[in-house]
């Protein structure tokens, strides 16, 4: 089974493609997406999609995972936030994809065993799991990674 794991964002958007085999997970793939942040919002979510629909049409996952929003304080940035998930969300609808959206305490009791877990913790969990030598950078990538685990968990892959 392969997963797309996303944390969104509008500045930066980590992803990672998992690979998930009888006794084997492999990170395929991961990066982020940045749109240009002097272009206006419609054209930002507008990058988002499409940049999202090159991923899909790349390495054709299985299943789309994503972080769901977490409480904000500023009802602005989580109007913001909520839009960029809801772009890229469609993109993986269109695709017929299945999509799973997990809060973010979800994804780091899956992923290290204690849902307050520290941003340290869930990096130091996945490169274990996944045998890596170098940390994946950005932060917003290795949430992503953290995001696909959480997913190949909860759906009883992994």
């Amino acid at each position: 089974m392969r997963v797309l794991g996303i944390d969104p964002g509008l500045r930066t958007t980590g992803f990672s493609i998992l690979d998930s085999k009888p006794k084997n997970l492999s990170l395929v793939a991961y990066g982020t997406i940045r749109p240009k942040i002097n272009e206006s919002i419609p054209k930002r979510l507008n990058y988002l999609f499409q940049e999202t629909n090159k991923i899909l049409d790349k390495f054709s996952p299985d299943f789309f995972s994503i972080e769901d929003m977490f409480y904000s304080q500023n009802v602005k940035t989580a109007m913001l936030l909520g839009q960029a998930r809801g772009a890229m969300i469609i993109a993986a609808s269109q695709a017929d994809i299945p999509i799973f959206e997990y809060a973010p305490r979800k994804v780091k009791m899956s992923v290290c065993g204690n849902g307050a877990a520290s941003k340290e913790q869930v990096l130091y969990m996945i490169m274990n799991i996944l045998k890596l030598k170098e940390p994946p950078k950005p932060m917003d990538v290795s949430d992503a990674i953290a995001v696909g685990i959480c997913c190949l968990i909860q759906t009883k892959i992994l």
